[in-house]
């Protein structure tokens, strides 16, 4: 029983690294301390002890040893920005460097300028600490210098101000091509690129009614190329040709098949 105890312990620690990268040492902290002075408090307490240590670690201590690296965190409550949902913030997955930082809320406030009630929505950006740490399952979200948004959405009567997106991630629910679109996901999977499209089985779809709006997402895409700091913007080929979006700069690229299909999200990246 021991045994399987420890090795429980070992699985957890590792998935809450790979997952928030500051969770794993947390819990040994917690539950080494429990052990160390023999408590006879139950699992369940402890467990509990652990999520409010957790909680108050990521939201007033990992910000502040954050800086100390030149690292972030994206804004959760502001006029102008803010996170897809609150488990980005969680898990600590939302940090980025002081530069993209700034860009960051830039951006938001060229988009606010035309549309007010509209905020940038980000998903995953970056972890805390360590740079060549993998954000997973990312390939390049590693060194605070990449972030994925959002598109924009509008509702059945045409409305995008609230914004709504249909996947409760804000993953995995796909703008597929047409029948004249170039269907690069195919081109991808045909050449044994298994893993393209497998944000399908993540996409939790909680608004069937909602649908790409074009413009305003067309509009967010020519934005982030114009800031000076971006170097580099994804997004899937049939919608560069479908929302005919400017390449300012050649900043527009296609990511590859070794990656994940981008026509649920915007991924760009700052210079280094």
């Amino acid at each position: 029983m021991k045994v399987l105890k420890s090795l429980i312990h070992v699985i957890i620690v590792i998935l809450l690294t790979l997952i928030t990268q500051v969770g794993g040492l947390i819990w040994i902290a917690v539950f080494g301390y429990f052990k160390y002075h023999k408590s006879v408090w139950n699992e369940w307490k402890r467990l509990g002890s652990f999520l409010v240590i957790y909680t108050f670690i990521a939201f007033a201590i990992v910000p502040l040893t954050a800086s100390l690296g030149n690292r972030k965190m994206l804004p959760v409550f502001h006029k102008t920005i803010k996170p897809q949902n609150l488990g980005y913030v969680l898990l600590c997955r939302n940090y980025v460097r002081a530069d993209l930082h700034k860009v960051m809320l830039d951006i938001a406030d060229d988009q606010a300028i035309n549309d007010p009630v509209l905020k940038l929505v980000y998903l995953d950006a970056g972890f805390p600490f360590i740079d060549g740490f993998p954000l997973l399952p990312h390939l390049s979200h590693n060194d605070g210098r990449k972030v994925d948004v959002a598109f924009v959405y509008s509702d059945s009567n045409g409305n995008s101000n609230q914004n709504l997106n249909p996947s409760l991630i804000g993953y995995g629910i796909y703008e597929e091509p047409k029948e004249n679109e170039v269907h690069q996901t195919q081109i991808c999977e045909d050449a044994g690129y298994w893993q393209y499209g497998y944000a399908n089985f993540i996409g939790f779809n909680t608004n069937k009614s909602l649908s790409l709006n074009e413009s305003k997402t067309k509009k967010l895409v020519e934005q982030i190329q114009s800031n000076d700091r971006v170097q580099k913007v994804f997004i899937e080929p049939h919608l560069i040709n479908r929302l005919r979006i400017k390449n300012i700069q050649s900043k527009l690229r296609f990511h590859g098949c070794h990656a994940v299909r981008h026509d649920d999200h915007i991924h760009f990246q700052v210079k280094p």
